[in-house]
């Protein structure tokens, strides 16, 4: 399975398959707006090479320290369980250790996304924008980082 880097001309099958993983919710709206955003790292959204899937990684930061929140990841509804999300979970998290960041936060279910390394937030100090998260609420490091609270990329406050 080869994942790359997206393209300009992936953006609408980017749309597509978000639309179609997260049931026309707010999430594609929100990639396009992050696309905008001085947050967006090209380099980190990735898609799989027929965009059966999309991930990308954007600045966030824990307190004052730069750091990358992950999401929206989706994949296309026919293609779920096939290994597309894993694929590009690898991807993405290795390129984000190559660049030499710190840590990723998510939100998600944490049964899925230990098997990537990933643990409560909470157990580093690491609190959620939205108190209700936390059970959701993850990272994964590659550095050394504080505790404190973690914000998103601008967008993500217009959700």
């Amino acid at each position: 399975m080869l994942i790359r880097r997206e393209t300009p001309a992936d953006i609408d099958a980017i749309r597509t398959v978000t639309n179609l993983a997260f049931k026309n919710g707010p999430e594609a709206l929100l990639i396009d707006q992050l696309r905008e955003d001085e947050g967006w790292i090209p380099e980190l959204s990735l898609v799989e090479n027929e965009v059966l899937g999309h991930v990308v990684c954007t600045r966030g930061y824990i307190g004052d320290v730069p750091a990358l929140g992950l999401g929206p990841i989706s994949v296309h509804p026919e293609h779920q369980r096939a290994g597309v999300g894993s694929a590009l979970m690898h991807a993405v998290l290795g390129a984000a250790e190559a660049r030499g960041e710190r840590a990723v936060i998510l939100l998600g279910s944490p049964d899925y996304y230990s098997r990537f390394g990933f643990r409560m937030a909470a157990e580093f100090g690491i609190t959620p924008p939205v108190a209700e998260w936390e059970p959701y609420f993850q990272a994964r490091f590659f550095g050394s980082v504080v505790g404190g609270p973690f914000r998103y990329a601008e967008p993500f406050n217009r959700l």
